[in-house]
C-alpha cells in the first residue's frame, strides 16, 4: 500500500524508527517534531494519514488532533500513549481519533491500524474527486470565475438555487453580473432544456411580460433590474406568477428593494413573491484575490474572440488592478481587459477614494494570496519565495484573514 504519514513524535529516535518501519512498507513518510512543524503538512485533502505522539512539549497531540479535524473532519489521525495509559485513549478516541496504539507498538501492529486508517482515507478522497469533478463541469464552475471563499459561496448559492422551482432574486452592485448567475441558475435547474427569455424590466409592460411567459414554455424568465419595473407591469407579474406555476421568475437588481418596498416605491406582493431564494454577487473590492484571475479569464476571451496573441501579464499589472477599487465590478473589469488585450493603452493606476494604505494592504494581500496558491499551500515556501521571515509571513496572514490551508490541494 502507498500513500502518505504524516509522522509527529518530539523522540527522535522514537520518530526515526517508525519512519523506517513506514517507508519500508511502501508509505512515504513525512517527519515533524513538533506541533508547530506538523500544521505546516495538513491540509483538507491530505493524501494519507497522520500519526501523533499525544505527550510533546507545547501543544501535544490532542492541540494536533483539533487542529487536523478543523481543516478537515475526516483525516484519520492515530495516537501513541504510553504504555497502559488508557484514560489517556479514551479520551483520544472521544475526541475523534481514528485508533490509538501504546508505544512501544511492534511494526506489524503499528502498520495494520495505519493501512486501514490509508483505506478510510483514500474511500474519502474517491469520494470527493468525484463531486469535484461533477462540479467541475457544471456551469457555476465554469461561468462563475474566482477562487476566491466568496465566490465559492455564490456558486454554491447558485447551485442551491437551481435545485428549487422558487423564485430567485439575485442581488449585487452594479456590473456584477446578475444576468450571468441567472444563466447559471437556469442551466443546473430541471428546467435547463427550456427556454430562458431575458427581459429589461424598465422597457416592460403588461404585454411584453406575458408573451415572455408564453415564451418562456415553463422555463425561466430572467428580469434585468427589476426594481426599474413599471407599477403596471408589477401588479400585471404578481397575476402571471400566480397562474403560470411552471414558470419560474430570475429577478436581478442592484437596488436596495427592501428598502424601496417599506417605502412604498415598489409593489410588496411582488417584493414578497421574489424574495423567496436570495443570491448574492459579491463586489470585487470585497474578493480582491479574485481581480487577477478574472483578469486573466478575460484577456484570455477577447484574445480569442479577436485572434490575437495572449499578451504578456506583470506582476505590476495586477498590482495596478488590485490597487482600484472597481466600482464597475466584473463588467468595468472585463473592459479593461478589452483594452488590454486590444493594445489599447496599460492599465489604468488610478485608485481615487482609497488611500495610501488600503490600497497598499490590497496589493499586499493578494501577493500572499498568489503566493500562497502557487505554492500549494506550503507556508514556509511562500515565505521564503516573498523573502518574508517566517513570523512576519504569518503575521501578516492573521491581519488579512488568510488561511494557508485554503489553498493546499
Amino acid at each position: 500500500m502507498t500513500g502518505r504519514v504524516l509522522l509527529v513524535d518530539d523522540d527522535r529516535a522514537v520518530r526515526e524508527a517508525l519512519g523506517q518501519t513506514l517507508e519500508l512498507a511502501g508509505f512515504t513518510a513525512i517527519l515533524a517534531g513538533s506541533y508547530i512543524e506538523a500544521t505546516d503538512h495538513i491540509a483538507a485533502d491530505f493524501p494519507g494519514v497522520v500519526v501523533s505522539d499525544i505527550r510533546m512539549p507545547g501543544k501535544d497531540g490532542f492541540a494536533l488532533l483539533d487542529h487536523a479535524h478543523g481543516i478537515d473532519a475526516d483525516l484519520p489521525v492515530i495516537l501513541l500513549t504510553g504504555e497502559g495509559d488508557v484514560p489517556t485513549a479514551v479520551r483520544g478516541m472521544n475526541a475523534g481519533a481514528f485508533d490509538f496504539l501504546e508505544k512501544p507498538c511492534g511494526p506489524k501492529e503499528f502498520l495494520a491500524v495505519v493501512e486501514k486508517a490509508m483505506k478510510t482515507r483514500a474511500l474519502v478522497l474517491e469520494n470527493r474527486a468525484l463531486k469535484r469533478e461533477i462540479r467541475r463541469g457544471d456551469a457555476a464552475a465554469r461561468l462563475l470565475v474566482g477562487t476566491s471563499a466568496r465566490s465559492e459561496q455564490m456558486r454554491e448559492a447558485a447551485r442551491a438555487a437551481a435545485r428549487t422551482a422558487a423564485e430567485v432574486l439575485i442581488s449585487g452592485p452594479p456590473g456584477a453580473g446578475t444576468a450571468k448567475v441567472a444563466e447559471v441558475i437556469h442551466l443546473l435547474s430541471a428546467a435547463a432544456m427550456r427556454p430562458l427569455v431575458k427581459l429589461s424590466a424598465a422597457a416592460a409592460s403588461p404585454d411584453t411580460l406575458a408573451d415572455a411567459f408564453a415564451r418562456a414554455e415553463g422555463g425561466s424568465i430572467f428580469l434585468d433590474e427589476v426594481g426599474a419595473l413599471p407599477p403596471a407591469a408589477q401588479f400585471a407579474l404578481v397575476e402571471l406568477i400566480e397562474t403560470h406555476p411552471g414558470t419560474r421568475i430570475l429577478a436581478g437588481t442592484y437596488r436596495d428593494l427592501a428598502g424601496e418596498t417599506a417605502e412604498g416605491r415598489f409593489s410588496a406582493d411582488l417584493y414578497y413573491k421574489l424574495d423567496v431564494i436570495r443570491v448574492r454577487i459579491p463586489a470585487l473590492k470585497e474578493r480582491p484575490e479574485d481581480i487577477p484571475v478574472l483578469f486573466r479569464h478575460y484577456v484570455a476571451i477577447a484574445c480569442e474572440q479577436s485572434d490575437l496573441p495572449m499578451p504578456d501579464i506583470t506582476p505590476e499589472t495586477i498590482a495596478a488592478l488590485i490597487a482600484q477599487d472597481w466600482p464597475g465590478n466584473s463588467r468595468g473589469l472585463m473592459n479593461a481587459a478589452m483594452r488590454f488585450a486590444l493594445g489599447m493603452g496599460e492599465v489604468e493606476t488610478d485608485a481615487a477614494g482609497q488611500g495610501l494604505a488600503a490600497r497598499m494592504a490590497r496589493v499586499e494581500r493578494s501577493l500572499l494570496v498568489e503566493e500562497l496558491r502557487r505554492r500549494q499551500g506550503n507556508a514556509t515556501e511562500a515565505a521564503a519565495a516573498l523573502k518574508l521571515p517566517r513570523k512576519t509571513f504569518y503575521d501578516k496572514l492573521a491581519r488579512h484573514g488568510i488561511r494557508p490551508e485554503d489553498y493546499r490541494f
